[in-house]
């Protein structure tokens, strides 16, 4: 069994791409398992929507958690969702274990994106400088991550998804391309803030806040971003 390790930004389709996965029968998918850990130990700018919940109920060590996952993995193959800016060191060697994938979307569809929830993020709550980091550190270490795209994704997402199953050595099911609307039981406790496309969807589709422009106020995160999207860019998987 593996560990298939979606690194990733917020609002990068990442939760519909846990949908995907958790539509298989050979998979068990965990939603941002160290967003607690993250929350207890990162010097934090903004409140995060249910923080307080959150670290009530998670596992707050990195140890235990990476533990767990790896118990699961005896039994499973298990589909990891978390965010980039989650590693809090710059070389988490227990990564180099699973198989990784780098998801990334534009800066400019990210920040506008995510600023419906938070008004003012900072280049480390948007995790593309992390995510750019995480590539060079797995790269070094001869485990370069796969590197998709939601754009892309969602041009074909049959297509990009045989192939990402490809290269993960695992097969393609026709299940990753739909679910029932509503939540899923694996959902983590922020969903209520976040998952709203998500649970309107019964599939991959692309969502309004694509052709929303940049804030104004966020215009200089946004030229602060584009150099870690562009080192990043450059490794994508084509569709």
């Amino acid at each position: 069994m593996k560990v298939i390790n979606l690194i990733s930004g917020p609002r990068n389709l990442s939760t519909a791409l846990m949908y995907s996965f958790a539509q298989r029968e050979d998979m068990t998918v965990l939603d941002e398992p160290f967003y607690g850990f993250y929350l207890k130990n990162a010097l934090l700018e903004n409140e995060h929507p249910a923080q307080k919940e959150i670290l009530h109920t998670m596992e707050l060590s990195e140890e235990r958690i990476v533990e767990n996952i790896n118990l699961l993995s005896n039994q499973k193959n298990v589909f990891v969702k978390g965010m980039a800016h989650h590693y809090l060191t710059d070389s988490p060697k227990f990564i180099l274990n699973w198989k990784n994938v780098i998801l990334i979307r534009h800066p400019k569809k990210l920040i506008a994106s995510f600023s419906k929830v938070i008004h003012s993020p900072t280049l480390k709550d948007i995790g593309i400088k992390k995510a750019s980091e995480l590539f060079l550190f797995l790269k070094k270490n001869g485990k370069t991550p796969i590197v998709i795209d939601s754009d892309e994704l969602l041009k074909n997402p049959e297509a990009y998804l045989k192939k990402l199953c490809d290269l993960l050595n695992i097969p393609f099911s026709e299940k990753m391309l739909s679910w029932e609307k509503g939540g899923i039981p694996e959902d983590g406790i922020w969903a209520k803030h976040w998952y709203g496309n998500v649970h309107n969807s019964e599939g991959f589709a692309v969502q309004k806040s694509s052709s929303q422009p940049c804030p104004k106020h966020l215009a200089p995160l946004l030229k602060e971003a584009l150099p870690y999207y562009e080192t990043l860019k450059n490794n994508i998987l084509s569709n």
